[in-house]
This record gives C-alpha cells, sequence and structure tokens, in this order.
C-alpha cells in the first residue's frame, strides 16, 4: 500500500505552477526544483550567483525538514545552472550544506530558468 502525503514549509516559496513543494511517498520524498525566491516577498533574491546558490539550498532545506528529513537525507541532487562557469562557486556553497557522503548528483547547463534564476535545484530524500 502506498502513502502519499503533499509536503508544504511556509519557510519555501509557494509553488508559482501547477506543482507541490514536494510529495512523500512512503520514505521517499520528491523535492521539486527550487529557484532563489525569497519565501517571504516571492521575489528573486538580490545579489551574485553564489548569493543565488544559497537562497536555492536554504529552500530546500526547508522543506525537507517539513518533510521530516534534512539536506542529509538528499540521496540525488539535480542543480541546473544558466552558466557552466558557476560550476566551481556551486562547489563551495554546496558544501556549507552538505557533509560527506554527498548525496549523487547532476550538475546540467541549461538556456533559461523561471523568472531569469541563474540556478535551480531539485531531488530525492529518503527518510
Amino acid at each position: 500500500m502506498t502513502n502519499k502525503a503533499i509536503i508544504h514549509s511556509d519557510n519555501a516559496p509557494a509553488a508559482i505552477g501547477t506543482y507541490s513543494q514536494a510529495v512523500k511517498v512512503n520514505n521517499t520524498v520528491y523535492l521539486s526544483g527550487q529557484i532563489p525566491l525569497d519565501p517571504k516577498t516571492m521575489q528573486l533574491v538580490e545579489g551574485d550567483f553564489a548569493v543565488q546558490a544559497h537562497q536555492v539550498f536554504k529552500n530546500l532545506q526547508a522543506v525537507c525538514e517539513a518533510a521530516g528529513g534534512g539536506l542529509k537525507d538528499i540521496v540525488k541532487l539535480n542543480i541546473y545552472l544558466t552558466d557552466l562557469a558557476n560550476f566551481p562557486i556551486v562547489n563551495e556553497v554546496m558544501g556549507q550544506y552538505f557533509q560527506q557522503p554527498y548525496p549523487a548528483r547532476a550538475a546540467i547547463g541549461i538556456s533559461q530558468l523561471p523568472r531569469a534564476s541563474l540556478i535551480e535545484a531539485d531531488g530525492v530524500m529518503v527518510i
């Protein structure tokens, strides 16, 4: 029997489309993509790429906590970048939120993201 629950956190941006922040099925949580929106203002955070990356991880963290876990429970992380030159900064910022053993990860260069964001990340968490 499948247990399915919709996860929501007021500490992460509200969905800006037809999706949930996360869906929990049994002990697996599927995290929707987070861009660097401030959850209070729903505006893109101001600043450089590193500032945007920090906000993305803070948003993911809030949703993970709402599901009963944390960033440490993410087993697969996908990061989307509009400029792969920011790859070293992603590694640096990610290192402030994750410790070994790190999740499996993909970093993908794409042409555009919602709201002209420079980064988006989604993932799968097991708790």
